[in-house]
């Protein structure tokens, strides 16, 4: 929890330890639908910028506010109807839905996970060996409306091979999910990365099997707003996620601090029935792959923060033309330019990158 301290260094350092109306006034605090369910430190790389000691929201004005979610389909409903004001956009799910609801008028705004963070797990001794093999077997996701089901057809379509015969079954997070793999109530499951690491830490051994080549090559997480709000409060959504960009540098460079700075900021998130440390040691192994995918590869030619691509829409439009089994999808979304904008990114960008890794390397809380 915030002490009277922080929060006192918070307002300082914006100069308005007198002014603390104004600041209520001006704050525009942005509401993002959360479709992991639950406000845990895998959001670090959000939170840990709302922390008063990193401060990187009110500055420019902004606050974030989570609004949990059940799915995917349940954000795209809640953007649609005004009730958040951004929230994740996955192309498999995201694409078809807008082909099928002109109103829903969305715009991808920046790219949150620049590398692929869905994996497919198997039991150790299980037959599976690729993708090919999911062709026919029973699939284990989130919930009925988790993109698991995307990413499965996805990586199929891409094989050639159709999902007609596949069952997908809801199993849930951690405990749940891992009980329905040790007793083969599913053949695999599809998921986030941090899924699967939550199913090993309740003791379930599993398997990773190789996404298919080209869906392996593509990030797996926009961030969209509806189309009329980026008119309206650009100067608000470049502030987001010029914070948003600042706060992830940090959470990547120090993921224990990370952390430390979500539970101070969200203190119903921290752990009970165990100590911080056991926790702690749990979350680096939930984040120790995500928070590389947190980061652009190396070999990215374009390496701003949160920058697309007309060709990677391009090729998501394809796959979700496989995905969707819709051959006229591509022709109801109209032009791809539409479906992503980079117009804030510079903006977004325009922070000195090292001031923050250097910040990040020293820090204690």
């Amino acid at each position: 929890m915030w002490t009277r301290r922080d929060f006192g260094l918070g307002l300082g350092a914006l100069g308005l330890t007198g002014s603390l109306p104004a600041l209520a006034q001006k704050l525009r605090v942005m509401k993002v639908a959360n479709t992991a369910g639950v406000n845990d430190p895998q959001q670090c790389f959000v939170t840990a910028g709302q922390h008063p000691r990193l401060n990187f929201y009110k500055p420019e004005g902004v606050d974030v506010e989570y609004v949990n979610m059940s799915s995917m389909t349940q954000a795209l409903q809640s953007l649609r109807a005004g009730h958040v004001d951004y929230g994740p956009a996955v192309p498999g799910i995201l694409l078809p839905a807008m082909a099928k609801d002109p109103g829903l008028d969305l715009v991808s705004v920046y790219k949150w996970l620049p590398r692929n963070a869905n994996v497919v797990v198997v039991k150790p001794g299980s037959p599976i060996r690729s993708v090919a093999d999911l062709a026919g077997k029973r699939i284990g996701v989130r919930s009925q409306g988790d993109t698991g089901i995307v990413v499965t057809r996805t990586m199929l379509a891409e094989l050639g091979l159709k999902d007609d015969r596949c069952e997908y079954i809801a199993i849930g997070d951690g405990a749940p999910a891992g009980a329905a793999i040790d007793n083969d109530r599913v053949d695999a499951m599809v998921a986030f990365d941090t899924a699967a690491a939550r199913v090993e830490l309740v003791g379930t051994k599993l398997r990773y099997v190789p996404l298919t080549p080209k869906f392996a090559q593509f990030g797996s997480g926009w961030l969209c707003v509806p189309r009329e709000l980026l008119m309206k409060e650009r100067k608000a959504l470049v502030g987001l996620f010029r914070g948003m960009a600042k706060s992830t540098l940090f959470a990547h460079h120090n993921l224990e601090a990370g952390i430390d700075l979500h539970w101070a900021v969200y203190p119903e998130s921290r752990p009970k029935g165990r100590s911080e440390d056991e926790a702690r040691k749990e979350l680096a192994f939930i984040l120790k792959d995500r928070r590389n995918s947190w980061m652009r590869r190396p070999d990215d030619p374009d390496q701003r923060i949160g920058a697309s691509s007309l060709a990677e829409w391009k090729s998501n439009i394809e796959m979700a033309v496989d995905g969707s089994k819709n051959p006229k999808l591509a022709d109801e979304l109209g032009d791809p330019n539409r479906l992503f904008t980079n117009e804030l990114i510079d903006e977004v960008n325009a922070f000195d990158r090292q001031a923050v890794v250097e910040m990040a390397k020293s820090f204690r809380l």
